[in-house]
């Protein structure tokens, strides 16, 4: 039997058209955010290849406006979590509630029922509340006394995490890591763009910073739908297949990337290749996100731990050593 609640397919959109709503969001995500200007393209790709980002960053950095901004802009309604200790599963995906006047117990759907959900903070929360959210986020749906309920389409996380601090957190383990399509870190913005935040802000006389909508849900799970169309040359396939495989004999790493690894790969890719106004993959686009789509899926031996080898630098060692694809075709 067909769910009442699930959406009818959407009619894919070309890919040009794919690429011309893209570049429109991220300009109007633009005029909000300063900078970011590698981390914005790899955030949308993710979310139009169907995935959840993680932002792992110092605090202040513009995580929040960027989540926010980049939901106003696709249309999507929006809320923020922000993950406590004392943060509870329930909290999240919603209760049943008591009605004394139909004495019957009403279900209460809780800030998972979204487009968009920023988790902030994620590595605060204790982790039975962090399974709760990684399970609606796998399953697209959250389960309360038995009954299922499915959560709106499309709906993605944005999650953040403290890399700083390490007392009261509860660090996700690899295994939950796996279930963010990609991990990306802001860094601090240049002086000249410090300023232009700092100005900006003055300007607006408030926190917030509206942006106009350029897309909603439908024409984003449209434009997803779009981007699946597209196909991938079986060299790119395989490309991608050979760098998460290296992945599993590298010295530094006790646990290599999983085949999962290698499709969410593609996946970016290829919506990356899109959003650049191409119907086609580059193995450029591959290296482009190997490092936020593969890095937070690998474990380092306590021996490379210990000489403080970075996960992101095994990926960029790889890329300089995995021979390149040079058969790809480069157009239609």
């Amino acid at each position: 039997m067909t769910d009442p609640n699930t959406p009818a397919p959407a009619r894919p959109l070309p890919p040009a058209e794919v690429a011309a709503l893209a570049a429109r969001v991220l300009d109007e995500v633009r005029t909000a955010v300063v900078g970011m200007n590698e981390t914005l393209p790899i955030a949308l790709a993710t979310v139009l290849a169907g995935g959840h980002v993680l932002f792992e960053d110092v605090p202040g950095l513009g995580k929040t406006l960027a989540a926010r901004s980049l939901a106003g802009a696709l249309g999507l309604d929006f809320a923020r979590l922000q993950c406590t200790p004392d943060l509870l599963p329930s909290d999240i995906t919603g209760s049943s509630v008591f009605d004394p006047a139909t004495r019957t117990f009403e279900f209460r759907p809780g800030p998972v029922f979204t487009g968009l959900l920023l988790a902030d903070e994620i590595n605060r929360t204790a982790p039975k509340t962090q399974s709760a959210l990684l399970e609606a986020m796998a399953e697209r749906q959250v389960s309360v006394e038995g009954t299922s309920h499915p959560l709106p389409s499309p709906f993605h996380v944005l999650a953040t995490s403290n890399p700083v601090e390490y007392e009261g957190t509860y660090p996700l383990p690899e295994a939950q890591l796996d279930r963010f399509m990609v991990r990306l870190a802001i860094g601090y913005p240049d002086p000249g763009q410090e300023t232009t935040i700092v100005r900006n802000r003055l300007a607006r006389r408030a926190e917030a910073a509206p942006v106009t909508r350029v897309t909603d849900p439908a024409t984003v799970l449209a434009m997803q739908a779009g981007i699946a169309t597209v196909e991938v040359d079986p060299d790119i396939v395989r490309y991608c297949v050979d760098l998460v495989t290296a992945t599993r004999t590298h010295h530094a790493l006790e646990v290599g990337a999983s085949p999962r690894g290698s499709a969410n790969l593609v996946l970016v890719a290829r919506a990356l290749a899109v959003i650049e106004g191409r119907d086609h993959v580059l193995p450029e686009d591959v290296k482009h996100v190997a490092v936020p789509v593969l890095a937070h899926r690998l474990t380092l031996t306590p021996d490379a731990w210990a000489q403080a080898t970075r996960p992101e630098n095994v990926v960029t060692s790889l890329l300089n050593t995995v021979p390149t694809p040079t058969t790809v075709r480069t157009g239609p």
